[in-house]
């Protein structure tokens, strides 16, 4: 995916969750934050962040700029929480993305709701095979392991729990977790943060769930899925 217009700024602070203070050539400016997740340790005084510039495409806009990417050290990080489930889209779509156990997917929808909750796609193969794919982006790093979540996720263990009962149902169901960088030694769940998660997450996989995280390629103004990354678990 590509972002249409990009500026470098320097982060300030960040008053909620949704709004950061940015300078941005020498002024301070309120910009959108597309990520409504903790990233403390990536959104800290001095970094240099980068931003989406809708100056000729306001629109309805509150805010001109949005927060969508931040260099931790030497390492560029997006942290567009919209940016992997889109990523996915365009592999789908392009049969970049192969899914295990599935052929060339012939039908593809977003936003499958089943039970109570919203998955984010539901997909067929040439064979009639179907399955449902749960996205999350993966944005915490330390020492070259990546981990999900960075706060807790009831949401997340629900997704996962719908997963584990599509299985049983005999769909193909994956989880595919984008690590929104390029460098990473391994992904695990972050159990300190929320260990029900993590248990769910080991759940799903007793259970024949897909486990998959991708590393992916990172610039101030694109993401694209470069490599899967081993898990543990």
């Amino acid at each position: 995916m590509n972002y249409k217009k990009i500026v470098k700024g320097t982060f300030v602070d960040r008053p909620n969750r949704f709004i950061a203070n940015v300078l941005v050539d020498g002024k301070e400016e309120k910009v959108h934050v597309k990520n409504t997740g903790r990233c403390k340790e990536l959104l800290v005084n001095g970094a240099t962040v980068f931003l989406e510039d809708f100056a000729e495409n306001l629109g309805n806009r509150k805010f001109r700029y949005s927060l969508v990417a931040v260099k931790k050290d030497n390492l560029m990080i997006n942290m567009d929480s919209y940016a992997p489930n889109v990523v996915i889209r365009e592999a789908l779509f392009d049969k970049s993305l192969k899914l295990p156990g599935m052929d060339d997917l012939c039908f593809i929808r977003p936003e499958a709701t089943f039970g109570e909750s919203r998955l984010d796609f539901y997909v067929e193969d040439i064979n009639k095979n179907k399955g449902f794919v749960e996205v999350k982006g993966v944005t915490l790093e330390e020492d070259g392991i990546v981990s999900f979540p960075d706060a807790p996720t009831l949401r997340g263990v629900r997704h996962l729990n719908e997963l584990i009962n599509l299985k049983e149902q005999g769909y193909n169901t994956y989880v595919i977790f984008v690590v929104q960088m390029e460098k990473a030694k391994y992904f695990t769940p972050n159990y300190k943060c929320h260990q029900e998660f993590g248990e769910t997450l080991k759940q799903a996989k007793e259970c024949g769930v897909n486990i998959i995280a991708i590393s992916c390629n990172v610039t101030e103004d694109s993401l694209t899925l470069k490599e899967t990354i081993p898990i543990k678990i």
